[in-house]
């Protein structure tokens, strides 16, 4: 084997996650034309070599060359992309669950630069080739785990690699698809002997088929070598116990063999009984009639590919979730979601970690033992229990994220077990555990078991770890096949491993076989010229694939489309209704303690306004007071006694007047008002008693308002909300676009194409903007027709200017994108970088011109002030090119720029 050329040169390659180590100098030599694989638990840095393999990944220290280049040059990762395949850890993760089959392959052979007669020749032969040309419409997301990887792969190899890298890919997967899968790549090499395939797995069974291993454990190579290689290396039989073997001394030393005594069933009492269990959401069926019986003390196990209903099912046993239909029972006793008196009885240990990170061990301990309501002098001894049974001595003052994942494990079920359940229910309990720690949990397992009587019930992939229980189910697609113990399975099929049992009872339920579900081997034919991948620099093919995917999901995805082109409406018809500036219909009453014919008129000067409501008068200021403070009064008027008299014989009078000042700037408009219809009534008394001669030698000063003569807030505020609402939705849909896809995994496929920065963020950006336009249209449209404002301008000009102002606003979206990786976060910075400064400095409220120093600069920079110019300007001021193009060019310099800098910002590499 050592020589053969190689595929990847590996020279003292580290890699850390902060304080976490996931490479700790690792050389080695990948050979090419075989399959490699890199086996070791979880955690061990399997990932993370393969994410720098491919380029995914940016290298930190060491050397890397892979095909021939250092994976550190860009132009060579670029050069290398069309042969390099990459598919990510997790079922479906390169795949996008709204687009179908076809559809999914389709967007990869764009991404290469493959025109329309190619991509459908390669698809037509792949489909066909993984058995899926009958499913080639069918959404992604429809697709069972084995059909999602098969596609996944179909993916992969769209462009015909040299290098194919798979992080494990039959994680999850049932045995008959994983077989399939396997036989599959068998004939995909049989036609490409040159392609060199590098595959990443816990399944020490499906390692034993490579060529070549790389044994992995804590960022560092064990050993490597060929699997019977490493099996005499060691001593051994069997690579799970070559890979003990090669473990460090202190990390061996623990293991010992799990030894499980055969059960005693004295009184056959049963623990959890389960009849006709049956779990609908909607129109999809779970689990299916579920039955099954497991004796106290039994360690029942759970067999089947994620999504069967295994997790469904455990989580109704638990009354977590409430049954359809059917009954579940735990010690006869019927399980309610409502009685936690049998819900104390059952210690559940989810498939993900779910205890609290920032708490300590100790502290997670005491929290559950307490949720169980435990008594609090019992607890300490409790907690002793479990320190000492789980060995958690050293690390009860360490936070549970800081463990290795095997301690993490067994603190787990430590807290599961803190209120001494009858019952523990385990949902995949070691899964990336390695071989050490998950021995020793099932050690734990079975003391539990056969000396404390406790009912186990626990789901697993791993097949050696179902040969340790006592008896197990078969489940598939909501269903239990059979049930039974694994040598009673294994005898009624004829099968001579329990995985062999598996894949029977699955062909037999499916009415599939291997054979049938994969072709045959073709004869080996010259690999098809490959495609080039298109200019380094842009693509015009890559950008528009980018931009149809897009348009796609957002158009199968209801919800989302219609916050996208009804958001900008929704939020204009709020604002427009409810915020007015508008100071009319206040409401006034009057204590009037003259009630002289001069103190009515003087009052009916006030009521006779469009800005005043009369109502009824008040008694005194206790009243007055009391109707203030329920704020049925803005304004409260006293007229003094004898009022009419002294009016009347010159002398000064002083009026009471109290304004409700909680909100100045109305108060401030209110005291206008109020002086101005004094000063009216004051004028008019004048020209009665003196006539003409009361305003001799004075002059006046005639008003008029342009633009908006009727003084009317909403002509103002509905062409100053338009920019506003056009800048926050669409900035918000451009950095969903693409945090979504960080925050989903499918940025990988970004990292791993020839798809350029550039390509990427204009595909992403290109149906926004025009989502963005029809937006501007909708709005303009409410504001003239439904709103009444009137548009005076340039339409042509205006909408000019709004495209750009859209195009603006979603680069906007694309550089805060760069910043943000959960589209929570991403929601919240988009509305804070967006909302903010446009309502500060745009001049929406405070103008402009009265802006100094820093603040005249952001507002001379932000793209808002300048739209916020315009969109003014054409409605109410009958403005054009002539008058405001110079608020035009900056909003085009915009565009380059802001795209410039999200182009600039965004990685093609994880980081």
């Amino acid at each position: 084997m050592t020589s053969r050329p190689v595929i990847a040169e590996i020279r003292d390659v580290s890699l850390s996650y902060r304080r976490v180590q996931a490479l700790d100098a690792v050389s080695v030599d990948i050979p090419a034309g075989c399959m490699v694989g890199l086996i070791g638990p979880d955690g061990v840095g399997k990932s993370s070599l393969l994410a720098l393999i491919s380029g995914a990944r940016a290298m930190q220290a060491g050397t890397l060359r892979v095909l021939g280049g250092d994976m550190r040059s860009a132009r060579h990762r670029q050069q290398v992309c069309p042969g390099i395949a990459y598919m990510p850890q997790g079922l479906g993760r390169n795949l996008y669950e709204t687009l179908s089959v076809f559809e999914n392959v389709d967007f990869f052979g764009r991404l290469f630069n493959q025109d329309r007669a190619e991509r459908e020749a390669r698809i037509a032969d792949l489909l066909a080739a993984t058995g899926l040309e009958a499913f080639r419409n069918r959404p992604a997301g429809k697709l069972s785990g084995g059909m999602k990887q098969k596609l996944g792969l179909c993916c992969a190899l769209i462009h015909d690699p040299d290098l194919l890298i798979l992080d494990e890919p039959t994680t999850g997967v049932d045995p008959l698809s994983r077989r399939q899968f396997w036989e599959l790549i068998d004939r995909i090499r049989d036609g490409r002997p040159g392609m060199s395939v590098v595959v990443a797995t816990a399944y020490m069974e499906e390692a034993a088929r490579f060529d070549w291993l790389i044994a992995m454990n804590a960022g560092r190579v064990l050993d490597k070598g060929a699997p019977d290689e490493l099996m005499a290396r060691t001593g051994t039989d069997t690579l799970d116990a070559a890979f003990i073997a090669l473990l460090p001394e202190d990390e061996r030393k623990r293991h010992r063999e799990v030894v499980i005594p055969p059960i005693q069933h004295e009184n056959k009492t049963y623990a959890i009984e389960a009849e006709g269990l049956t779990k609908q959401f909607g129109d999809f069926t779970a689990v299916d009639r579920v039955s099954f019986r497991i004796p106290k003390g039994e360690i029942f196990g759970f067999l089947g590919s994620n999504g069967c209903g295994k997790t469904t099912t455990m989580k109704m046993l638990t009354g977590l979730l409430e049954a359809t239909e059917g009954k579940a029972r735990l010690f006869g006793n019927q399980v309610d979601p409502h009685d936690i008196a049998v819900r104390r009885r059952v210690g559940y240990m989810s498939q993900a970690f779910s205890l609290y990170g920032e708490l300590t061990v100790a502290q997670n301990l005491d929290l559950h033992a307490r949720l169980f309501k435990i008594p609090p002098a019992e607890i300490p001894a409790r907690m002793e229990e479990m320190r000492l049974r789980f060995d958690l001595a050293e690390v009860m003052d360490s936070r549970p994220d800081a463990l290795p994942l095997g301690l993490r494990q067994r603190l787990s079920l430590a807290v599961a077990m803190i209120h001494a359940p009858d019952i523990l229910i385990l949902d995949e309990p070691t899964s990336g555990v390695d071989p050490v720690a998950r021995d020793a949990f099932w050690q734990i397992l079975a003391e539990l078991s056969r000396k404390d009587g406790v009912t186990i019930f626990v789901s697993t992939h791993f097949m050696n770890e179902a040969m340790m229980c006592d008896r197990i189910s078969l489940m598939q697609a909501g269903r239990v096949l059979i049930s039974d113990s694994p040598a009673e399975i294994m005898a009624s099929s004829g099968a001579a491993t329990l995985e062999e049992a598996f894949i029977t009872h699955l062909e037999e339920a499916t009415g599939d076989t291997v054979a049938e579900k994969t072709p045959k081997p073709a004869p080996a034919d010259p690999p098809p010229e490959k495609t080039a991948s298109g200019s380094a620099i842009f693509g015009l093919r890559r950008m528009l694939s980018y931009a149809m995917r897009e348009s796609m999901e957002l158009r199968r995805d209801p919800i989302r489309a219609a916050l996208a082109i009804f958001g900008s409406l929704l939020l204009m018809l709020v604002i427009g209704f409810g915020i007015n500036m508008d100071v009319e219909d206040l409401r006034f009453a009057v204590l009037d303690y003259d009630q002289s014919t001069v103190s009515r008129d003087y009052i009916d000067q006030i009521s006779g306004s469009r800005y005043f409501i009369e109502q009824d008068a008040m008694t005194g200021y206790p009243d007055m007071d009391r109707r203030m403070r329920a704020g049925t009064l803005d304004l409260a008027i006293e007229i003094p006694p004898d009022f009419g008299r002294d009016v009347l014989r010159g002398r000064d009078v002083e009026i009471g007047g109290w304004i409700d000042g909680s909100n100045p700037t109305r108060a401030e408009t209110v005291m206008g008002y109020v002086q101005g219809m004094h000063q009216s009534w004051l004028m008019s008394g004048m020209r009665e008693a003196y006539g003409p001669a009361a305003v001799a030698g004075d002059f006046g000063l005639e008003l008029r308002y342009r633009y908006n003569p009727d003084i009317k807030s909403i002509v103002a505020m509905v062409p100053a909300v338009i920019p506003i609402l056009l800048l926050l939705i669409p900035a918000m849909l451009s950095t969903l676009s693409v945090v979504r896809e960080r925050e989903m995994g499918s940025i990988t496929n970004f990292y791993v194409t020839p798809a350029t920065r550039l390509e990427f963020l204009l595909g992403k950006q290109l149906p926004y903007t025009l989502i963005a336009i029809v937006n501007l249209v909708l709005l303009t449209c409410l504001a003239v027709f439904l709103f009444r404002v009137p548009f005076t301008g340039d339409l042509l000009f205006y909408s000019l200017a709004g495209v750009l102002y859209v195009s603006t606003a979603t680069a906007m979206g694309l550089v805060i994108s760069a910043f943000v990786k959960s589209q929570l976060a991403a929601i919240f910075a988009t509305a804070l970088a967006t909302i903010l400064p446009a309502v500060q400095f745009s001049g929406m409220i405070t103008p402009v011109s009265s802006m100094d120093g820093i603040n005249a600069l952001i507002s001379s920079a932000y793209p808002t002030t300048h739209f916020m110019t315009i969109s003014r300007g054409a409605f109410s001021k009958a403005l054009g090119f002539s008058e405001l193009s110079s608020a035009l060019w900056p909003l085009a310099l915009a565009i380059p720029v802001l795209i410039g800098l999200g182009a600039l910002l965004m990685r093609k590499q994880e980081r």
